[in-house]
């Protein structure tokens, strides 16, 4: 089994698509099929199950998917030690963010990344950062970028790019306040007026630690995931929500809410870069950390 059937393997792990994965890797769905038929030979064991309509993972496909992750970035780190020079970098660096952190953030540290490391190819999923740490321990990604908690896992390493305040929005429509029962901003009733809030996560955390603090049982609207869709919900009215500055920053929304000022101030989100700790004796992993200023 070489590193190629590896690398094939672990695209299908990551689609369960075989039609998508023959395109990607530019081969045959035979010559896919084929691949995958060997390794399984080869290993002994079934690693997908296959009907007309979806594609899954065994739990020996996920060991193996593991063990896949695990010796490519071996490989690539044993390569990478015989090159002589950081600008013959090459390779593959995945990164996990959320839409909103990659509009505040990856342009400029890409943009400066890739003009010195033009031989590394970036790969980038986004989505909710309520796991952004738990897919880098996982290894689905290199690095993410995320809200730092109050404590993270010893394998991991965090590196500081933002500080963001965490802020109550309300709709920026006096009709709107009026039927929420918020005439006054600076008065409001947070036992009645409603609340939109995110399912988990640090954010989630820090709301609820506010309330209990306050001695108050706030009054739960709606519980949704990802902070762009609390900006949506406090626009139309809805209710009032808890979102990070930088959100509102960047959201095509701002103009429809207005930030409450409450007291105490929530605690603000500290955002940067996680990786393993391990995973910086990877070159282009450390050339990436290495160039993101604290």
């Amino acid at each position: 089994m070489d590193t190629k059937s590896l690398r094939v393997f672990l695209h299908l792990s990551e689609s369960l698509h075989f039609s998508r994965t023959s395109e990607a890797l530019h081969m045959s769905a035979s010559t896919l099929s084929r691949h995958i038929k060997q390794i399984e030979e080869e290993l002994g064991q079934i690693l997908f199950i296959r009907d007309n309509r979806s594609v899954a993972l065994t739990q020996d496909g996920l060991k193996f998917q593991r063990y896949a992750r695990e010796t490519l970035a071996g490989w690539d780190v044993f390569k990478q030690s015989l090159g002589s020079s950081a600008e013959q970098l090459k390779g593959e660096l995945s990164l996990y963010c959320s839409v909103t952190a990659s509009y505040s953030f990856l342009y400029s540290i890409l943009s400066k990344f890739r003009g010195r490391y033009p031989q590394i190819e970036i790969k980038i999923h986004t989505g909710d950062p309520v796991p952004a740490i738990a897919r880098v321990q996982n290894k689905h990604e290199d690095i993410s970028i995320a809200a730092r908690p109050n404590s993270i896992p010893s394998v991991m390493e965090f590196k500081r790019i933002a500080i963001s305040p965490l802020v109550f929005i309300a709709p920026n429509d006096d009709a709107v306040l009026h039927k929420l029962g918020m005439n006054q901003l600076d008065m409001i009733d947070w036992q009645t007026v409603p609340m939109i809030v995110s399912e988990e996560g640090i954010g989630r955390t820090r709301i609820d630690q506010w309330f209990r603090h306050k001695g108050i049982k706030p009054s739960i609207y709606a519980q949704v995931s990802g902070n762009e869709a609390i900006v949506s919900m406090v626009s139309l009215g809805f209710g009032v929500g808890v979102v990070p500055q930088l959100v509102l920053d960047n959201s095509p929304l701002a103009d429809s809410v207005k930030v409450i000022d409450v007291h105490p101030e929530l605690e603000p989100f500290d955002v940067g870069l996680f990786t393993l700790k391990k995973s910086l004796s990877n070159p282009i992993v450390k050339a990436f950390w290495d160039q993101v200023s604290v």
